[in-house]
């Protein structure tokens, strides 16, 4: 069977093992969209990880979803990704940006812009500003016209990325946020090209993905995907139909790798995994949830023909986390209070496991 602490060639690239520190939102970010040093300590210090994806990147203003997030879509942002990415080179590591376009769920206190979706329909529940949780507003409903240059968008973050030393990105098409509003049902109600059938769902998502790759290289270029999930209040009808089909125009683009949450049954995710020809990395567990991956969701997905797994809530508090998974050493526990808090706390303080004498 496969082992988890096993090499693996993810194109260019020689992985170490086949743990992956997935994405997570830590609002460190300075104003301006800037990644900070801090930044760099936190991710040169998990760079055991066999690929560490970042924290989501907004690819534009009107894209960025949450306060205190960074940004790949000025010069200056781009300049100040240079250290991050040397530093977790020069530990041994390797990083993709996770690319996030936010659509609908952001707020105009937060860009001073209204937020933009598929569709004149709200995301349900509150969004995180400056001020607090406040109710998502009605976002503006994107003319035909329109929609290609927000599929660029993901396109022009990549070269960014590649610029600021990224070994690749990742489009981040899962959760929610644009992308996902697009393959949704109910949260894209559109009659044009891009809304109705399964067709016309998943062309922003190709188009998006085949833009990138064209920019930086399929090789270059992976996304990730919740399907069936419900985030934000986005549902999706024909979930078997829409990702089979989803994966079929993906899998022309010679992408690094599909990157799924287990945010519907085994058996679907084990039909995609048929379908999709290429590198799959698996989160076992559902974003925003309580459970964390473990050692053996790990091994259970590995023997199902996953490639990669990634760890999300566990790398927080566990910069050495490869290291504790391989010696069966104990996982410390997260402090939620400080997921998105700011400051170091709760963001460099934990440490590597201390052995006794």
């Amino acid at each position: 069977m496969t082992s988890l602490f096993e090499r693996y060639q993810l194109g260019d690239l020689t992985l170490p093992n086949r743990v992956v520190m997935a994405p997570m939102t830590r609002v460190r970010a300075a104003a301006g969209g800037l990644a900070t040093p801090s930044m760099a300590t936190y991710y040169a210090q998990r760079a055991t990880a066999g690929l560490i994806v970042s924290e989501g990147v907004q690819p534009s203003l009107v894209g960025q979803s949450n306060p205190g997030t960074p940004g790949l879509y000025t010069d200056e942002q781009v300049a100040s990704w240079k250290p991050v990415t040397a530093a977790v080179h020069a530990n041994g590591g390797r990083i993709f940006a996770q690319i996030m376009h936010g659509g609908r769920v952001s707020h105009p206190s937060t860009t001073g812009v209204r937020p933009v979706g598929p569709s004149a329909v709200p995301a349900v529940g509150d969004v995180f500003t400056p001020t607090g949780p406040r109710p998502a507003p009605m976002p503006r409903a994107l003319e035909e016209a329109e929609v290609p240059e927000h599929a660029e968008s993901y396109a022009g973050a990549a070269r960014h990325a590649v610029a600021a030393g990224f070994d690749g990105v990742e489009l981040h098409g899962a959760n929610g946020y644009l992308i996902s509003q697009f393959l949704s049902s109910n949260a894209n109600l559109r009659t044009d090209s891009y809304g109705g059938s399964v067709t016309n769902r998943i062309r922003f998502a190709v188009e998006a993905a085949a833009a990138t790759a064209d920019a930086v290289g399929g090789d270059r270029t992976g996304i990730r995907l919740s399907p069936g999930g419900r985030f934000w209040g986005t549902e999706e009808t024909e979930v078997r139909e829409l990702y089979t089909a989803l994966l079929a125009e993906l899998a022309r683009l010679g992408l690094a790798y599909l990157h799924l949450e287990a945010t519907t049954d085994e058996e679907l995710l084990l039909e995609l995994r048929r379908v999709w020809p290429g590198t799959l990395i698996v989160n076992p567990t559902v974003p925003m949830g309580t459970k964390q991956t473990n050692r053996e969701d790990a091994d259970h997905w590995l023997g199902q023909g996953a490639d990669l797994i990634s760890f999300g809530r566990s790398f927080i508090s566990n910069p050495d986390l490869v290291e504790r998974l391989r010696t069966g050493l104990p996982i410390s526990p997260v402090d939620e209070a400080t997921y998105y808090q700011g400051g170091d706390r709760g963001y460099l303080t934990y440490p590597a496991y201390q052995h006794s004498a």
